[in-house]
């Protein structure tokens, strides 16, 4: 009997988490694992554990299947990430970082950067064909217009997988941040102001609030709209 300790993230954003059933398979080099409940219930920024009981040495894990089943109400989960370690201690990591709508399977690679030759088992191979066949019908092309770059083969973002389109989430994470720094600089008097900035120490008291903050990794700047004399 070969026992896997199994952690299962899932993203840290509000509706990260969901009341659907997930369910896990490990693949390994000599055989795969039973298909086996991971939870009913995620929340977001949390972390399941269990093991995964196997009847023999599954080898090196290369690949994990999640699948998703709904239960009740559907609800999309993001899954974060998945860490296995096997029997012997070696620790391997599933980056996942993607949504899981409906009642899907979704596959998994283990996290170790490796090209094509590197595959050797057809397992591999097939999977890597079939992420790049999904790809090419993800991101299908079209002229807009003669004389135009080409564009997406779609007429609406919606037509696009969760996964590729601008996160709502984050959308709303913007609009607050601009809300926010609107609120701001209205009590401290900048949108409010009618006359020229004297010097730059006066300026430095308006922007040294807003100067540097990261919003999604880009650094948010302000454009000066009034001349500084």
């Amino acid at each position: 009997m070969a026992i896997y300790k199994v952690t299962v993230a899932t993203g840290d954003m509000v509706e990260a988490g969901t009341n659907n059933s997930i369910s896990i398979t490990l693949v390994g080099s000599y055989g795969e694992s039973r298909r086996t409940t991971v939870s009913f219930l995620f929340l977001p920024g949390k972390e399941k554990s269990l093991s995964v009981h196997c009847g023999q040495d599954l080898g090196p894990i290369v690949l994990i299947r999640l699948h998703k089943w709904r239960l009740f109400l559907e609800d999309a989960w993001f899954c974060k990430d998945v860490r296995v370690t096997a029997p012997n201690g070696t620790l391997y990591r599933f980056p996942c970082y993607q949504w899981l709508e409906g009642v899907t399977t979704v596959e998994v690679r283990e996290g170790s950067g490796k090209k094509l030759v590197d595959d050797k088992l057809q397992i591999l191979k097939e999977h890597r064909r079939q992420e790049l066949a999904a790809r090419q019908e993800a991101y299908r092309w079209k002229n807009f217009a003669q004389g135009w770059p080409r564009c997406l083969n779609v007429d609406s973002i919606f037509e696009l997988d969760s996964n590729i389109q601008f996160s709502r989430i984050r959308a709303n994470n913007f609009t607050g941040f601009l809300i926010f720094q609107g609120a701001s600089h209205f009590l401290s008097g900048f949108l409010l102001r009618r006359t020229s900035w004297n010097s730059l120490d006066e300026m430095r008291t308006i922007f040294s609030r807003t100067q540097g903050r990261d919003i999604g990794g880009c650094l948010v700047c302000c454009p000066l709209p009034f001349p500084l004399h």
